[in-house]
């Protein structure tokens, strides 16, 4: 069944469920939202993982237009958010216009009809607009360790978690040090008869600074919402100053002295304090935030283990230097494929070449919303979008306000569909990285997930996030070629 909508929206995480939000609030109806699974909310929906946790506080991590006053504590947990997502799509009436189970195959741009072309496994559908809400923390990224087929134990991603596995009395290797397994490792380490953590970098972590919210806040924010906004600025002006210390390896001193600290408060034993000291400038990697991570390490079932794994047996797993420990289950907390987004490879432009080919590894989108051969064309949480001091929820209001006065230019001239110029997308390509240059993330000493394959950090925005609202505030047309609408084709008569 050949359907055809304005605008298609790829997604149901923030990106996705904002834009259609924002689209309804604008007065358009006509537009679809595909996903592929069979509820809203995007990496909270699939990160289900024990002790799963924002690291953004709860204040910040909403709309703007959309407060949540219910949430528990200052930094909201997994749950909550999946429930706050579901509660704005229903509230926000933009449920009826979204499939589920409609996971996209591919987007190819018909130049004749200036529509998208978008198939899944039941449907096609054209668009004039397509709008890529899949996100960056989506496709889980699993190492190309030699003999994981051959492995007879359980075995999985933190973002895939197997709850149906019982964890009570097994050997588990947990394999990554990253933000999702100093939230797991706590959780299952009192379950398990032995642990064994596999850890390339140590990373920075500082004193987690969350509490549960007072039954006095709930009621102040639920009578007053101007109190909770008051807090919400409060707390984001804060954050911006984080990002000082990234632009700035002078700066990161003292954060570096409060997590060292931190180290040593928790961490009494001088060897291990040792293997988890990081030899690299905080921020280089993400910096994490956790009480109870590095005392889990200290308990006497688990063992870190900071050689690198050779492979995997039966069985067990192998270090590079020759040992090896017999496990039942391999846990993997390594991260998603960010500077290589599964999404670029379902996409084709004007020339025919998937996103990912016209990439060639190295992402570039002119300010992060829209890519030159792409017409129509607008990537959510796009390249040099992410943060790492900040919300990315601040982020994408940004953006969808550039593309709404996207909507309103086309509308207002006639287009039919709009291209940013080659030129335009490359000079602000060579500014960003001329700015990302002499950051932490560039020289702090570290290999990153910021970074892809050839060293160009292609993920986060550099600098303070209100000069990306400010660049985004309205859609300059002159960075486009506007073309007019095709023709309709004339009647035909007898």
């Amino acid at each position: 069944m050949d359907q055809d909508k304005r605008i298609a929206i790829i997604g149901t995480g923030f990106a996705g469920l904002g834009m259609a939000i924002r689209l309804r609030q604008e007065g358009i109806d006509d537009f679809v939202v595909l996903e592929k699974a069979d509820d809203v909310g995007g990496t909270w929906r699939e990160n289900t993982y024990p002790g799963v946790q924002c690291d953004v506080p709860s204040h910040l991590y909403s709309f703007s237009f959309a407060p949540n006053p219910n949430w528990s504590r200052t930094f909201p947990l997994g749950d909550e958010i999946w429930d706050y997502l579901r509660e704005c799509a229903v509230r926000y009436r933009v449920m009826p216009h979204i499939r589920f189970g409609e996971e996209v195959q591919s987007a190819d741009w018909d130049d004749e009809r200036q529509r998208w072309r978008i198939e899944t496994a039941d449907d096609t559908i054209t668009a004039q607009v397509l709008v890529a809400g899949t996100g960056p923390l989506h496709e889980p990224s699993i190492p190309a360790v030699p003999g994981l087929d051959r492995f007879e134990g359980r075995m999985f991603h933190s973002a895939e978690w197997d709850h149906d596995h019982d964890l009570t009395g097994e050997r588990v290797a947990v394999v990554g040090t990253g933000a999702s397994a100093i939230q797991f490792v706590p959780r299952i380490q009192p379950k398990v008869s032995r642990m064994h953590v596999f850890q390339r970098t140590p990373p920075w972590i500082m004193p987690h600074p969350d509490r549960a919210l007072s039954p006095l806040e709930h009621r102040i924010y639920r009578a007053l919402p101007p109190a909770q906004l008051a807090m919400r600025g409060a707390v984001y002006w804060a954050r911006e100053t984080f990002v000082l210390g990234f632009m700035d390896r002078r700066l990161a001193k003292l954060p570096e002295r409060v997590a060292l600290k931190h180290l040593r408060d928790q961490v009494p034993d001088p060897e291990l304090r040792r293997d988890l000291t990081p030899d690299y400038t905080i921020g280089c990697k993400r910096v994490l935030l956790s009480n109870d991570y590095l005392p889990a390490l200290m308990q006497p079932n688990v063992e870190l283990i900071t050689d690198g794994i050779a492979e995997v047996g039966a069985s067990s797993v192998v270090t590079a230097g020759g040992s090896e420990r017999e496990v039942d289950t391999i846990i993997f907390g390594t991260g998603f494929r960010v500077t290589d987004p599964p999404s670029a490879d379902l996409m084709r432009g004007r020339d025919g070449r998937t996103l990912a080919e016209t990439w060639r590894g190295t992402m570039e989108a002119h300010l992060g919303t829209t890519i030159a051969g792409f017409p129509n064309l607008f990537f959510l949480v796009g390249p040099n979008t992410g943060l790492g001091h900040n919300s990315i929820v601040f982020m994408i209001e940004s953006q969808l306000n550039y593309v709404l006065d996207a909507l309103r230019t086309m509308d207002a001239r006639g287009a039919g569909s709009i291209d940013v110029r080659p030129d335009v997308q490359a000079r602000y390509n060579a500014a960003i990285q001329k700015r990302l240059r002499n950051t932490v993330w560039n020289t702090g000493g570290c290999a990153s997930w910021y970074l892809d394959h050839t060293g160009r950090n292609t993920t986060l925005w550099p600098g303070f996030t209100w000069p990306f609202r400010r660049l985004l505030r309205r859609f300059d047309a002159d960075h486009y070629e506007l073309r007019p609408p095709v023709p309709a084709p004339e009647p035909v008569t007898a």
